[in-house]
């Protein structure tokens, strides 16, 4: 039985994609019961993802509707169902965009969990965090600090662990890009800079608020995507979802240099002469984030100091906050607030 059945009687609110592509509308619901191995979490704030808004557009695959988005969780848990341990009502936690693996394909069994065939994703096949309560797996949920701010810890789970896979992948070179300079890069440059990198980061053109905020926070360099780098990179990562991108970015990282590509979703890549993939060049992908990612990364940044520049709007406003990720007018990350 639940640690807490109070719960199971009371109304909880949600912003529900009915269909993709349409607005999101505010729905009653009865508050759920976890079941065994479930927490439920009250929230006290949701960060707002790129990939909520590749979900609410139709832009993924098999998008379950109606569905709740939101998978940057951070509440607390307001009950534990059967088998629960170490998350008592009370404890604050993180709940990332892997909602669950089966823990027995090829990938799982070999440490990949990030790559299992039958995957749960918060947000997407699993309803997520725009709401005032979220159902979640205990297993893949993470104790995070009690005295931080519930909207500053957001993004950390997706922007943050996302951009810490990702940067592992592009290795250990002293120069690296950065294309699009949103939640995940906000993050990810105060890691790079921290570890005595050099960080250049690549916004739309023209946008010199995004470039003046990345100099802010350590870049070396800060200029139009399609521009040239003072030097040649060892390695880019690419956060926005723009395929043209890929070329560029190859042509600014040098012989043995990676492009990683860190989205979820991507416009389609034009194609490119082979010449400037030559010389060992790779392009790379990252799929979604393993338990582990989380624990190394939520051990990081408390040393790195991460600050997260965050734009709180109330749960009602989830429309608007999706707009306003859509084009382009954010500096940092959104965070609604139930």
């Amino acid at each position: 039985m639940p640690h807490d059945t109070d719960q199971r009687s009371a109304v909880m609110r949600a912003m529900v994609l009915e269909r993709p592509g349409a607005p999101l509308v505010m729905r009653d619901r009865p508050v759920p019961a976890p079941g065994r191995g479930e927490i439920l979490v009250e929230v006290e704030a949701c960060g707002v993802c790129r990939t909520d808004l590749h979900v609410v557009d139709g832009e993924l695959p098999d998008i379950r509707c109606p569905i709740v988005p939101g998978h940057e969780i951070v509440g607390r848990v307001a009950a534990a169902g059967e088998g629960v341990a170490g998350l008592a009502p009370g404890t604050r936690v993180g709940i990332p965009w892997l909602g669950a693996t089966c823990g027995i394909c090829p990938y799982c069994r070999a440490g990949r969990e990030n790559l299992c065939d039958r995957p749960v994703f918060t947000g997407y096949t699993r309803d997520g965090g725009f709401a005032t309560h979220s159902l979640a797996d205990a297993r893949y949920c993470f104790a995070l600090p009690e005295a931080a701010d519930a909207a500053a810890l957001s993004p950390l789970m997706c922007a943050g662990l996302i951009g810490w896979r990702s940067y592992r992948m592009a290795g250990d070179g002293a120069a690296l890009g950065i294309y699009g300079f949103g939640a995940a890069a906000h993050i990810l440059a105060q890691v790079a800079v921290w570890h005595g990198r050099r960080v250049y980061a690549f916004t739309r053109a023209g946008d010199a608020p995004a470039q003046a905020f990345a100099r802010a926070l350590g870049a070396v360099w800060a200029g139009a995507s399609e521009a040239t780098p003072p030097e040649p990179l060892d390695a880019a990562i690419i956060f926005a979802p723009v395929g043209a991108l890929v070329p560029i970015a190859l042509r600014a990282v040098k012989k043995g240099g990676r492009v990683v590509c860190g989205g979820i979703h991507m416009s389609d890549i034009p194609s490119f002469p082979y010449r400037i993939l030559w010389e060992e060049r790779q392009v790379v992908s990252v799929a979604n984030l393993t338990r582990a990612d989380a624990h190394e990364f939520l051990a990081v940044a408390p040393t790195v100091r991460v600050k997260t520049e965050v734009v709180r709007y109330p749960l009602a406003e989830a429309n608007a906050a999706l707009d306003d990720l859509r084009g382009g007018r954010l500096q940092g990350a959104a965070v609604l607030i139930p």
